[in-house]
């Protein structure tokens, strides 16, 4: 297996860094900035006839690496148009790999989280369990040996089941907690 280069190293940290949606934004922001200002700062280096001004540089960068492209500014040297290709190259290529990144990153931690939480479906005995638990719940809290709710059909369906224990949790809350 080879070792990672420096800049897989540095594109870990980034995605690293973009933990939030927020981090996101701004790992991706200053990939685009970065790329825009490099591409300018070398367009005047590398076609200095076209692009005399960082000015000029930087609003073709602009349009390049957010693909609008007007026309207005075009390199004429081969310098100028490599440079031009690898910029549209990053800027499609580039960002979209970090953007891919950050979100398989955020679609890897939900599935984490889904799976830490129990995504299996509950079987009919634990709706069971969670009704003999509601039972004595609210036995204790009126005071009798079942309340005044009837036992709930062991044979209703697990959607049924599972609707009939939230209207009795919220009943059980409200009496503890209050009107909300």
């Amino acid at each position: 297996m080879a070792e990672e280069t420096r800049l897989e190293r540095r594109l870990d940290k980034a995605v690293d860094r973009a933990v939030t949606p927020r981090g996101a934004a701004i790992v991706i922001a200053v990939a685009t900035i970065a790329i825009t200002f490099a591409s300018a700062l070398v367009m005047t280096v590398v076609d200095r006839e076209n692009y005399p001004s960082l000015g000029s540089a930087l609003w073709w960068a602009i349009q390049t690496t957010t693909t609008v492209g007007y026309g207005d500014h075009v390199p004429t040297t081969d310098a100028g148009r490599l440079l031009a290709a690898l910029v549209m190259l990053f800027g499609i290529g580039f960002l979209a790999v970090i953007t891919a990144a950050i979100t398989s990153t955020f679609v890897a931690r939900t599935a984490q989280r889904v799976s830490g939480l129990g995504s299996e479906a509950p079987t009919a005995e634990q709706v069971r369990a969670l009704d003999r638990r509601l039972e004595r719940i609210e036995a204790a809290l009126a005071g009798s040996s079942r309340g005044e709710r009837k036992p709930s059909d062991a044979d209703a369906p697990t959607a049924e089941q599972i609707r009939q224990l939230d209207r009795r949790l919220e009943r059980i809350e409200t009496a503890v907690t209050g009107p909300s």
